[in-house]
């Protein structure tokens, strides 16, 4: 076979030419104009659709597409001229009846007309790039009825009217409106948004920026959100209603700025209900009002988290600066833990918990916290007074979420070492004297500061509770060993502290009685007979001891007292009366202990066990002292004397600053060598940055103190000053 090329396949036009009625496209007009005229005159159910699609089909079959295109245009355009006289007619309330029931109709015979003259809308203007059928009806509607000058400043007129009477409290026909915004927006955006929306939008600003004048000369502060939020809410309710949805967020706009933007300043500093008084009445409704709305505007939320701010950070200066607050350290931390829980609540419940709000708030308390040097130790004494008493018969989750809140003033602390520094002084104390209410409470802050800040912060609080814990074993075995040969002398008990772990104490000398220093001896011989290489020394400042007192009468008693009351006690029993300059010579107690051990013991009412001549609240050298044998009490036990932790004298505070100083300087040091030793080269300022950023977690560095110690490392020959650039520093390897 060969391979023959296969041609294409096509039809040939028609030759012959048919001769076609010169009057033809005329007649078939006729036909379907009268269609037409049937249709708009609602007569279309003697029409048979079939015949008039055929005709339509011919005429543009015929090449008459143009002719039928012109005579629609033609007959449309005239049916619409009566239909806008009609509604131009329509009084009063029934202008719109009348547009919308026109509007139905008109659309209903656009279908009718579609359906047609389908024909010529698939195949002709397209062709002819020509307006569809459709599309053709809804612009002549839009240029003969709406653009109609008489109709659309009448249409425009009553729309913003009924929206006026709305806002006024009035009911109107919304789904009156809802159909005649949707024929709007169904002739286009452009005629919805030209012919209804941009006026609307004017006419609501206005409205709005006179109503909100009215109201912020007439309300406070709480009424006028409330009336904005509604007026709010009325316009989103109204747009879901009857308006095209794009409309929200430009009418909200209006609002938001008339109501809000322009007035934000004057509400949020409105005399007696503005933002600080809602804050200070805990007004937690209007509160997350002002913030829902202000949220909505450019800067709203900056400037209510400025104003709080600016208020929680004087008020917190003013807490530090009163003295009659200072006077209580506990009750001055409980003060500033309460004004927390207060905000927080105010930004949990009214700022929807916003972060910006709460670093704000956690910003302001750092501030103020700092502004008072004794912030560290006032936090301290409080931790002290709730672990000796103030969690008795507290549940494990209140004790928990009172810690908490201590980490989070902790967590505000700069200087946290001088916290650290007091902390173990007022634990040492809790400690030795057994006066804490709970173990659990105690170790479980330990835990949070050693996540809070690291081991080497917590190292010296563990080291205490491993000395109680290794003690009491010591004093098993040691009663143990020597149980028999103490008979019914004294009983002993002895906590053995490792002299780093604990609070630096001064050795201080005190003459114990003949009957203690006897057992004291056994225990030494004991102790370092079972660790060899150990030194013990005697703190008798930090000691206890529980006497057996019998009165006149014979009325007995047990006196918990501290050793140095003890030394002076047991004196009384060889003597009745001993002056100060005896009991000072014999007991060797030093001078400052010493008058208040006797103040305790014979100027304090239901305490006093010894009489002092001359009676008063002062001890002087020439004073002196007699047992009181007349004593009496309710109680078989007495406690004399053992105070609790208390603030520092300005004397007392200024030693511990200087020994926090001290104790700042290697730590400083060891800060510089290890970025020496990371960098070899470094400026100055950078030294300075790097070190500051290394121990902030424990205290802010102070740079001239930096400045000392890097000189006192070129001293030592850790770093020089480069040669050509002073600021430049090396390290040396």
């Amino acid at each position: 076979m060969s391979a023959q090329k296969k041609k294409a396949f096509q039809i040939e036009a028609f030759k012959h030419r048919v001769v076609v009625d010169p009057k033809y496209a005329e007649k078939t007009w006729k036909i379907l104009e009268h269609a037409i005229h049937e249709i708009y005159n609602h007569n279309a159910s003697g029409l048979s659709f079939e015949e008039l699609y055929r005709n339509a089909y011919n005429m543009v079959l015929h090449k008459f597409g143009e002719k039928l295109y012109s005579g629609l245009v033609t007959t449309m355009t005239s049916h619409l001229k009566e239909i806008s006289n009609s509604i131009e007619a329509a009084q009063g309330g029934l202008f719109l009846d009348e547009l919308n029931r026109k509007w139905a109709e008109h659309n209903k015979a656009l279908q009718m007309i579609r359906d047609i003259l389908m024909y010529m809308d698939r195949t002709f203007i397209p062709n002819t790039h020509k307006t569809p059928v459709h599309e053709l009806g809804l612009n002549l509607w839009r240029d003969v009825i709406i653009h109609s000058h008489a109709i659309q400043s009448r249409l425009q007129a009553i729309l913003l009217e009924n929206v006026r009477r709305e806002r006024s409290g009035e009911v109107i026909d919304r789904g009156l409106m809802r159909s005649i915004t949707k024929m709007l927006m169904d002739l286009g955006p452009s005629v919805y948004q030209d012919d209804f929306e941009k006026h609307f939008l004017e006419v609501s600003a206005d409205f709005y920026r006179l109503e909100s004048q009215e109201f912020i000369e007439s309300c406070d502060c709480g009424e006028y959100l409330k009336k904005a939020e509604r007026r709010l809410n009325e316009e989103i309710e109204r747009v879901s209603h009857y308006l095209d949805t794009r409309s929200e967020v430009k009418i909200t706009n209006v609002v938001e700025t008339e109501m809000i933007e322009s007035h934000m300043h004057r509400l949020v500093q409105m005399e007696n209900s503005g933002l600080i008084n809602m804050i200070v009445d805990e007004k937690y409704e209007d509160l997350g009002r002002m913030y829902c709305l202000f949220r909505r505007v450019s800067n709203g939320l900056v400037l209510i988290r400025d104003v709080m701010t600016s208020y929680i950070r004087d008020t917190g200066k003013q807490l530090l600066t009163d003295p009659e607050r200072l006077k209580d350290p506990v009750d001055f931390v409980q003060h500033l833990l309460d004004l927390k829980d207060k905000y927080d609540k105010i930004i949990t419940s009214a700022f929807r918990n916003d972060k910006t709000f709460q670093n704000a708030l956690n910003s302001s308390f750092e501030y103020f916290i700092n502004l008072n040097s004794r912030s560290p130790e006032f936090i301290s004494l409080f931790v002290d007074d709730k672990l000796r008493k103030g969690l008795r018969g507290v549940t494990e989750e209140d004790v928990e979420l009172l810690l908490d809140k201590v980490m989070m003033l902790f967590r505000y602390l700069q200087e946290k070492d001088v916290f650290e520094k007091y902390y173990k002084q007022h634990l040492a104390k809790r400690l030795l004297s057994g006066k804490s209410v709970s173990d659990d409470a105690e170790r479980s802050l330990i835990v949070k500061l050693k996540t809070e800040c690291g081991y080497q912060f917590t190292s010296k609080l563990e080291g205490m509770f491993t000395d109680m814990k290794t003690s009491q074993d010591t004093m098993q075995g040691f009663h143990a060993s020597h149980g028999s040969d103490i008979g019914d002398g004294p009983m002993l008990s002895v906590q053995v502290l490792t002299t780093g772990s604990w609070p630096t104490q001064p050795i201080t000398t005190c003459n114990l009685p003949a009957e203690i220093l006897g057992i004291c001896e056994k225990f030494r011989n004991y102790y370092l007979g079972t660790h060899t290489g150990r030194r013990l020394s005697w703190q008798t400042n930090m000691g206890t001891a529980d006497l057996k007192a019998t009165f006149g009468k014979g009325q007995k008693h047990e006196l918990n007292v501290s050793t140095y009351q003890m030394c002076v006690l047991m004196l009384f029993n060889d003597a009745d009366r001993l002056s100060y300059k005896e009991i000072e010579q014999v007991t060797e107690i030093p001078t400052f202990d010493l008058k208040r051990c006797l103040q305790s013991l014979a100027c304090v009412k239901g305490k006093n066990v010894l009489w002092k001549e001359p009676m008063s609240k002062d001890i002087v050298d020439t004073d002196t002292f007699l047992f009181n044998d007349k004593y009496t009490s309710k109680f078989f036990k007495v406690k004399i004397g053992t105070v609790a932790a208390q603030r520092e004298s300005e004397p007392e505070n200024q030693e511990t600053r200087q020994r926090v100083e001290e104790d700042r300087k290697p730590q400083i040091e060891a800060a510089i060598v290890r970025i020496m030793k990371a960098r070899r080269v470094l400026d100055h300022n950078n030294i300075v940055a790097e070190v500051t950023k290394q121990l902030q977690s424990r205290f802010l560095p102070n740079p001239v103190v930096i400045k000392k110690r890097i000189e006192s490392l070129i001293e030592r020959e850790f770093l020089e000053r480069d040669k050509g650039d002073r600021k430049l520093y090396r390290y040396l390897a």
